[in-house]
C-alpha cells in the first residue's frame, strides 16, 4: 500500500472555564488533530483495502504525540479520548473504518493508563462536513463525567478524494459534570469498564 499524502493538518485546542456556572478552579483542556489526506480507495471499489492500515500506523502515532503536545506535553495528564474520521464523496464508510486500529491504538500506547475502548464515529461528507467525535475516559468507560463530543470540521476538507482522519484528547471531565456514576477516582482500572 502506498504511504499515506497529506494534503493539511490542523490542531483546535479549547480551554474551557464555565458552560454558565461558576468558573471551573482548573479548566477542562481539550484538542483535536484533524489530517487530510488522498484517499487511495477513491472512486471504485476495492476488496481488500484492510493492509492501508499497518500504513496509517505511523501518522496516527505522530497524531497522537502532536495532541499531547498540544495539551502541555504530559500524557499523564490526558483523562479522555475519542477518534473519528470524515471520508470524501467519492469514497465510502468503510475507507474511515481503516482508521480504527491506528488512530486508536495510537493513543492508547502513549497514554498510561488507557485500558477503555477509543469511542469512534466516522460519515460521508463533502468540503466543510462537521463531525461530533465522541469521547469517553481513558481507562474506564463507565465515568459518566468524561462522555463527552467535540465537533470538528475544515472548511475546505475532506475533497471528493480525500479522508480527514481526526483524534482528540481531553485533559478532565465536562466542566461542571454532575450527573453520578462512577467518579474517575474511584477507577479500579481492571476491564476498561470499571
Amino acid at each position: 500500500m502506498p504511504e499515506p499524502q497529506i494534503r493539511k493538518t490542523a490542531i483546535l485546542t479549547e480551554t474551557i472555564w464555565h458552560e454558565g456556572g461558576p468558573k471551573a478552579e482548573k479548566p477542562q483542556r481539550r484538542a483535536a488533530m484533524m489530517t487530510v489526506i488522498a484517499n487511495p480507495f477513491a472512486g471504485r471499489y476495492v476488496e481488500d483495502i484492510a493492509g492501508f492500515m499497518e500504513d496509517l500506523k505511523p501518522l496516527g502515532a505522530q497524531m497522537a504525540q502532536d495532541l499531547i503536545d498540544a495539551l502541555g506535553g504530559d500524557a499523564g495528564a490526558i483523562e479522555g479520548y475519542g477518534k473519528g474520521a470524515i471520508v470524501g464523496t467519492n469514497g465510502e464508510l468503510e475507507h474511515g473504518a481503516l482508521w480504527h486500529v491506528p488512530g486508536g491504538y495510537a493513543m492508547r500506547d502513549k497514554i498510561a493508563e488507557s485500558m477503555a475502548i477509543v469511542p469512534s464515529t466516522k460519515k460521508v461528507g463533502a468540503p466543510g462536513a462537521r463531525l461530533d467525535v465522541p469521547i469517553t475516559h481513558a481507562n474506564a468507560s463507565y465515568v459518566r463525567s468524561h462522555f463527552d463530543a467535540m465537533e470538528v470540521g475544515l472548511s475546505d476538507a475532506p475533497k471528493a478524494d480525500e479522508i480527514m482522519l481526526v483524534l482528540v484528547m481531553t485533559t478532565g471531565p465536562r466542566v461542571h459534570a454532575r450527573v453520578g456514576g462512577l467518579k474517575a477516582e474511584d477507577v479500579k482500572g481492571e476491564d476498561g469498564l470499571r
